[in-house]
């Protein structure tokens, strides 16, 4: 299957290869997104910017997930926001008022990987748990063909952008993150 979208790499259907994806994340994907691509990669090159780099995939496709906590009255209140690479999540102000707490920041690292029950830099939306809401940024619901983690450091899933919304927890909000200015 040719397309740029993929640079170097050469995607699978991911419902045929459980060994390239966390166990939550490949039944997300059964349940939720047979369509998938999956493609293996080197895992010491997982992260966004040294991926795009190595396989020569568009780093304007690309999505990061990111964890926040925040509390309020002794409630932890936790969101996964999907944003593009080249986009930052509005943390202090979008997400602390949706989340509707004073605070909120970065989960820990352990504390996203415990939770997740996934490698860190292969965190996905796909397949988090359900106490985890996924908001999907729009320009991310809006892209063609998303690039995001498998929830294992050693591969990258691919698919159209709205496709993360049929992920039961999932929910676009437009205006979750802007694009990062260019030099």
């Amino acid at each position: 299957m040719h397309n740029p979208v993929f640079g170097q790499l050469d995607p699978l259907p991911a419902i045929e290869h459980p060994e390239l994806l966390a166990p939550a994340t490949f039944r997300a994907v059964q349940q939720y997104l047979p369509e998938a691509l999956v493609a293996p990669i080197d895992p010491a090159v997982s992260d966004t910017e040294a991926m795009c780099a190595r396989y020569d995939v568009p780093l304007g496709i690309s999505a990061n997930v990111v964890l926040i906590t925040g509390k309020r009255s002794g409630e932890v209140r936790k969101v996964a926001c999907q944003v593009l690479a080249t986009h930052r999540v509005d943390v202090n102000h979008f997400v602390k008022q949706a989340l509707d707490v004073r605070k909120c920041s970065f989960a820990p690292m352990d504390e996203a990987v415990e939770a997740s029950a996934m490698a860190y830099g292969g965190i996905t939306p796909v397949g988090l748990p359900e106490d985890w809401p996924v908001w999907v940024d729009g320009a991310v619901a809006d892209c063609e063909w998303i690039c995001l983690g498998a929830g294992v450091r050693e591969a990258k899933l691919f698919m159209p952008g709205a496709d993360l919304l049929t992920l039961p927890t999932a929910v676009r909000q437009d205006g979750l993150a802007h694009p990062v200015p260019t030099a």
